[in-house]
């Protein structure tokens, strides 16, 4: 399955190919909008029409996804909207958890079922001898990834040197995988696995090496992402439910704003710190401001910073001082905690 993993920013133009989802509405003029979409992504979508979608739901003016998944890939597809896109990288730098399926027996060129066999083995490894190889591949490990990958070689994607009939050689590099359970061997052929990874972990990678190691061969048949920290199952929304509020947004029976997280469910890993009215417009302005009285935080680094709770920008505690990186402009509609409402 290509780019299964690593994940990248991507901002979603206008896709005229794609009608409306709402048959007979008109082109409506893009609005503000600032929050999180935790899409469900289907089978057979790619993450950039996912998020072009979900942009136009929304009648969104910016959007874009927190890590790509792969057409034939389900499940967890942070979706930002406005705002919400100066949060994307700390999205990107969160770990990511996946259960997927390794088809026991066969090599394939692309390391999913996509791809074309390339070798063949009739041992078939047992319960025991797969859960005594998982260790090997849990904490730090190097990784080559996979020659259909979205890796730059001298400039050009190792997906597109693969399909011209390239040479792909790819350095190995180091991933985490911070958990590794097997889950279920419903035949010999299959395996069910979960794993909880790092950026820029390819799941492919680690069918393919299991199965060389194992000497049985191996690749995904099925992958589904259920979590992008801090995003969860629970927090995910199915794309038919979106198009059905959307519906019952436009006939005046409900909102949108139903399915958003606020802009700062994104931000959880990092201090919040709550500041005065008068201390928000200066870092507005883009001035840093002072940490003064005794009872002062004593705080250093990265925190996201808040008045009157409304999330006002994105700072560096330097010397004692907040020191503004990203300002946030949350007019129009927003994603708060429990409820949404509009900004004004």
């Amino acid at each position: 399955m290509h780019e299964d993993a690593p994940l990248s920013a991507e901002k979603a133009s206008e896709d005229q190919a794609h009608p409306s989802p709402v048959s007979g509405q008109r082109k409506r003029e893009k609005r503000d909008v600032h929050g999180w979409v935790v899409l469900d992504k289907p089978v057979g979508m790619t993450s950039t029409h996912a998020v072009s979608v979900v942009r136009r739901l929304f009648t969104a003016k910016s959007a874009g996804h927190a890590g790509t998944l792969d057409p034939l890939a389900s499940g967890c597809l942070p979706i930002a909207l406005g705002e919400a896109t100066k949060t994307v990288p700390f999205a990107m730098d969160g770990r990511k958890t996946y259960r997927f399926t390794v088809r026991w027996g066969e090599e394939r060129n692309t390391d999913d079922a996509e791809g074309q066999v390339t070798a063949t083995s009739d041992f078939r490894p047992d319960a025991a001898a797969i859960r005594a190889l998982l260790p090997r591949f849990t904490g730090t490990i190097m990784q080559v990834p996979p020659r259909f990958s979205a890796i730059k070689i001298a400039g050009e994607r190792a997906y597109d040197i693969a399909r011209n009939g390239g040479v792909v050689e790819i350095e190995p590099r180091p991933v985490n995988i911070f958990r590794f359970d097997l889950v279920e061997t419903p035949d010999p052929d299959h395996t069910v696995f979960e794993a909880e990874c790092g950026k820029g972990t390819y799941v492919r990678a680690l069918a393919r090496d299991m199965g060389r190691i194992l000497r049985c061969l191996g690749h995904v048949t099925a992958l589904r992402r259920t979590s992008v920290s801090p995003f969860t199952e629970k927090d995910m929304i199915p794309l038919e439910r979106l198009e059905a509020l959307c519906h019952r947004a436009a006939a005046s029976e409900g909102s949108l704003a139903d399915a958003l997280l606020p802009v700062e469910t994104a931000l959880d890993d990092i201090p919040a710190l709550a500041i005065s009215r008068a201390d928000a417009a200066r870092l507005h302005q883009g001035q840093a401001v002072l940490l003064r009285g005794r009872d002062a935080p004593v705080l250093h680094g990265p925190v996201y910073v808040m008045a009157s709770g409304k999330l006002i920008a994105l700072a560096e505690i330097d010397k004692g001082e907040i020191v503004p990186k990203r300002v946030f402009n949350l007019a129009g509609l927003i994603g708060s905690a429990g409820r949404q409402e509009e900004g004004h």
